[in-house]
């Protein structure tokens, strides 16, 4: 059983609904949502299968708990649809990281951030990294004017979520997009109108009017 630190049932409660409703008394919304007032559970009943309606306690920790009449199973049905949608619209974020180190040249740094910008154009976060090695260590500010470079080059494409900090023999920082940054549209080149000269048929050469038969 699922409990708290005082003991409470943490489990959810289960929607009680028609002759499952055991209240002394319940306060009943029609299903245009009209308050029909404060009745015992059987006569709220009687009035949901007049309607051809369900009874379902929506609100069962006030006094009186408070009941709704309406189609239960087509309730649950759009529910359940409105969940799978929004799960299906949800985006699922991932870090993914760049490595650099102090020694990275100037190419190698502008293919990385062009990578960065990528993955912020998909949706992800991103870690960017220096990793040290020996004698690299005792000069992490070198790691800290690469990193605070990168940034500059990506401001306005960029929220920096962590500032460049030491983890060991690495010096990292967080990116994400930046509100209201939009990558830019690949551009499709227009086809050409030129043919190559595969595509254009040879022309025939006319035969010359003195030209004589090779057989004798």
């Amino acid at each position: 059983m699922n409990r708290d630190f005082r003991g409470n049932d943490n489990r959810p409660r289960e929607t009680r609904t028609n002759e499952r409703v055991r209240a002394r008394e319940v306060r009943v919304i029609d299903e245009n949502g009209e308050m029909l007032g404060v009745m015992p559970p059987m006569r709220a009943l009687d009035i949901a299968r007049e309607r051809d309606l369900d009874l379902v306690e929506v609100s069962p920790n006030v006094v009186p708990p408070v009941c709704k009449l309406m189609d239960y199973g087509r309730f649950k049905y759009d529910q359940n649809k409105k969940e799978n949608e929004a799960r299906k619209r949800q985006k699922i974020v991932t870090v993914k990281e760049i490595r650099l180190r102090p020694r990275t040249d100037d190419h190698d740094i502008e293919v990385k951030t062009r990578k960065i910008q990528q993955f912020l154009a998909e949706g992800d976060r991103v870690k960017v990294s220096v990793q040290f090695r020996g004698a690299e260590m005792r000069h992490p500010e070198i790691g800290r004017r690469l990193l605070d470079d990168i940034a500059e080059v990506l401001k306005g494409t960029v929220t920096i979520e962590r500032t460049p900090s030491m983890e060991g023999r690495m010096m990292s920082m967080i990116l994400s997009r930046a509100p209201g940054w939009e990558p830019p549209k690949k551009q499709t080149p227009p086809p050409s109108d030129k043919q190559t000269a595969s595509d254009t048929p040879a022309e025939e050469t006319p035969q010359s009017s003195d030209a004589k038969d090779a057989t004798p």
